[in-house]
């Protein structure tokens, strides 16, 4: 008989349905950092059981070269860590200690690639999850549920089932958290977009600044149709940064560098305390982000805001100056999801995209449908800034696509369907002007719009009003008010005779 196969909707619903122990219970903002976790370790639990039954096989039921075998696997599990230990102490009074424990332990067994990733999620957290008696019986339902799910490889439908289930859990979590989801989400048809229009190739280093919970350097990454990649990120939020950790594990990108840091203050992304550079660098940063460090940035050591310091209160070219500068020389490119403000702001900001434009950088502007992000309904766009483009005199055109109207509108939020997304590739793959959805805006005409880059300006998307034949209107309106008197002179009529009027 063949064995049944998850599938990621089979793994992401399993953990949802276990998520009804915290619910209610737990900040919602919170308890994905505790569901999220416990799924990370029943993974690692399942995939070392899979191994271990494997080379009981190869190796003919020799414990001994097992162990040694195990020892070179991609993560070590010691004793008390593995989900199965912590599943057969549930009835013990300090569960969550015990917990802490197995994750504390599981860090400094895997030092080079888990330290501090547990660090922000407390099982034995009073505040979180109540008092001894309750939160014991909360734990206790907790390594239940998630006991009912198979995270086994042998057990899953594809290499990435479970990367992709984390991914769509971490969507569901999004959906119900309100402002605080930007922090850490960006919506996948926007990732895929973003990720397709920068046209990542084999080799290439990658770079998310603002990576959140990393879903838009995975699908970057997985753009390249290879495993010939490295991927870095910068995430200043520590929860954050432990969900993407554990999300790059979970998709096999194990060589993914993740550092926990400011990236506007002090990035950590360094080669001989220079800014690395990179081939792609994609980014959806927090929007019009207030005190960002404007204060240190004129003495910037690394000169990222020579074309000038943006405004205290709006770090949207604070990040795109940042993520300019650490693109390679003659091909790197730019990938940033803004919000229109950034198209047409004057002032400093005003300076700093002049400065873009005449350095020949900026080679795409799409405006995006309303509603698409969590967290805030309104509208962004995203910007394709080209370094090949710089001293290029043929390629001194912008191309604007206002893909505004073209969406799948839903209950709670919009979002871009396969169609639309063809439609904005294919758009930009012609690099020609298309009636009422792009223009293909020449250096001149940016210029005489003083470098202002909202869309409405080169993109027409006005609709003729169908004329009006005023005669015939007017012709109508008399024939109806004439069947109207006569319909009232009946009325009168009736009514007089039933002695009513």
């Amino acid at each position: 008989m063949s064995q049944i196969k998850h599938t990621t909707k089979q793994i992401a619903d399993a953990v949802w349905a276990a998520c009804d122990t915290f619910r209610g219970a737990v900040d919602p903002a919170n308890y994905k950092n505790y569901a999220l976790t416990m799924l990370f370790l029943k993974y690692l639990s399942d995939m070392m059981l899979d191994r271990r039954e494997e080379l009981l096989e190869k190796y003919k039921g020799d414990e001994a070269r097992v162990e040694r075998a195990l020892r070179n696997e991609r993560f070590q599990l010691p004793k008390g860590s593995d989900f199965r230990d912590l599943y057969a102490s549930r009835d013990a009074d300090n569960i969550g200690e015990l917990i802490n424990i197995a994750l504390a332990n599981l860090e400094d067994e895997n030092k080079a690639k888990l330290e501090n990733v547990f660090s922000n999620v407390d099982f034995n957290s009073e505040s979180e999850l109540g008092e001894t008696r309750e939160r014991n019986a909360r734990l206790k339902n907790v390594l239940e549920d998630f006991n009912k799910i198979d995270c086994r490889p042998s057990h899953l439908a594809g290499r990435d089932t479970i990367g992709d289930a984390y991914e769509r859990l971490i969507g569901w979590f999004a959906a119900g958290a309100g402002k605080k989801a930007g922090e850490f989400y960006t919506p996948p048809e926007v990732s895929t977009l973003l990720a397709k229009l920068l046209r990542p190739e084999d080799g290439a280093r990658i770079l998310d600044p603002a990576c959140g919970s990393g879903s838009l350097l995975i699908k970057v990454a997985r753009e390249i149709g290879s495993d010939n990649f490295a991927v870095f990120g910068q995430e200043s939020n520590g929860s954050t940064w432990a969900l993407c950790k554990q999300n790059m594990f979970l998709h096999r990108m194990d060589q993914a560098r993740i550092e926990r840091c400011d990236t506007l203050r002090s990035p950590k992304l360094l080669d001989d305390d220079e800014l690395m550079r990179f081939d792609i660098v994609a980014a959806n940063p927090p929007f019009s982000l207030d005190k960002w460090g404007q204060e240190d940035a004129e003495k910037d050591r690394f000169n990222r805001f020579w074309r000038g310091v943006p405004p205290k209160s709006r770090g949207d070219y604070a990040f795109i100056s940042h993520m300019v500068e650490t693109a390679l020389e003659g091909h790197g490119r730019v990938g940033v999801i803004v919000p229109h403000g950034v198209l047409f702001r004057g002032g400093s900001e005003g300076r700093i995209r002049r400065k873009l434009i005449e350095d020949n950088l900026l080679d795409l502007v799409v405006g995006l449908p309303p509603n698409l992000f969590y967290g805030t309904g309104i509208p962004a766009a995203i910007l394709i800034f080209d370094k090949s483009r710089k001293g290029d005199a043929k390629r001194d055109t912008v191309l604007f696509i206002d893909a505004s109207r073209e969406f799948e509108q839903g209950t709670n939020q919009n979002r871009l369907t396969e169609v639309n997304i063809k439609q904005i590739l294919a758009t930009y793959e012609a690099y020609e002007s298309v009636e009422k959805y792009a223009h293909a805006a020449t250096a001149e005409q940016l210029a005489e719009n003083d470098f202002n880059l909202n869309i409405p300006r080169y993109v027409d998307t006005f609709e003729d009003e169908e004329e009006i034949d005023i005669e015939a209107t007017q012709a109508e309106i008399d024939r109806l008010e004439t069947e109207l008197a006569e319909v009232r002179g009946k009325m009168a009529a009736t009514l007089k005779e039933l002695g009513v009027g």
